[in-house]
């Protein structure tokens, strides 16, 4: 059995994710994984689950964040999944 590096639980169907970077991390579920891994949106401070925005390096969960955090690019960011193209 592994241990969870974050909740510390041992059990017998943890996993390990493996970083770019050469990291190893081992976890019990992907909540831990979650909590361990996912950025913070730099405005609302939530876990940056899928793809969310960068902008100049600092991430955020959505273009409504990007727009309110970001000074000068704002206008530029949108979310396009699921808009309506006309």
């Amino acid at each position: 059995m592994a241990t969870c590096d974050v909740c510390g639980n041992e059990y017998w169907m943890a996993f390990e994710v493996r970083t770019v970077g050469g990291g190893v991390h081992t976890f019990d579920s992907f909540e831990c994984a979650i909590q361990r891994l996912a950025p913070r949106c730099e405005h609302c401070d939530c876990r940056v689950i899928g793809h969310g925005v960068e902008v100049e390096g600092k991430f955020f969960c959505c273009a409504h964040c990007a727009r309110s955090g970001s000074a000068g690019l704002g206008a530029m960011i949108r979310d396009t999944v699921g808009a309506h193209p006309g």
